[in-house]
């Protein structure tokens, strides 16, 4: 089993990172754990001040829950992946059922920023991008999937998301085996870490 955390800014193109990897490998060899899914419930939050949650802090995140499920998996064990509602900001009833698979793959804004969740991984990614890149590509989809405006979008990003970056995503860089600029479109950068992951599962 090959565990993978996969970080990078909001926007960043970790997505397209991770939909590469999946496609590499034989059908069903990967899961995938993102860490928006373990973000702490906020039901007991009033609703008219949930919007005020500052969800790119690493105090947002239930770590104790995630670093659990992935010593289970590794362990050869199945889990309860919980969901989150961007729209209620609450942890749904229903869950994810996960079974263990060849690679585990964690990825989000803060997924390197944990000590005992890094120490259960075996590779570290780091996405890179210009953060002009990332702020279109965050009101691009805040606007389609979160039903915010673009000044809402744009707010948020001074308020919230460029100092949070900088005080707590960018730091977590140093703990990066390997740093792709560019993001997804970064090919060379792709071949490297598909042609490790696959030389780990399937040693000549």
């Amino acid at each position: 089993m090959l565990i993978i955390g996969i970080a990078g800014g909001t926007g960043s193109g970790k997505t397209t990172v991770v939909r590469k990897i999946v496609e590499s490998l034989p059908m069903g060899e990967v899961v995938l754990l993102p860490q928006d899914s373990y973000y702490k419930d906020s039901s007991h939050v009033p609703v008219e001040e949930r919007q005020n949650i500052n969800f790119d802090h690493p105090d947002a995140f239930d770590w104790r829950l995630l670093s659990k499920h992935v010593s289970m998996l590794r362990e050869g064990q199945s889990i309860e992946q919980p969901t989150y509602s961007y729209l209620s900001c609450t942890r749904q009833s229903e869950t994810i059922h996960v079974e263990p698979r060849e690679v585990i793959i964690i990825e989000g804004i803060l997924a390197l920023s944990d000590k005992k969740l890094r120490q259960l991984m075996d590779l570290k990614i780091f996405v890179d991008t210009d953060p002009d890149d990332r702020l279109i590509r965050v009101i691009r989809r805040d606007i389609r999937e979160r039903g915010r405006s673009a000044e809402a979008v744009m707010d948020r990003y001074v308020r919230v998301l460029k100092p949070m970056h900088e005080q707590f995503i960018e730091p977590t860089k140093r703990y990066a085996d390997l740093i792709i600029p560019e993001g997804g479109s970064n090919q060379v950068a792709i071949n490297l870490m598909t042609r490790f992951i696959k030389e780990h599962l399937y040693p000549i």
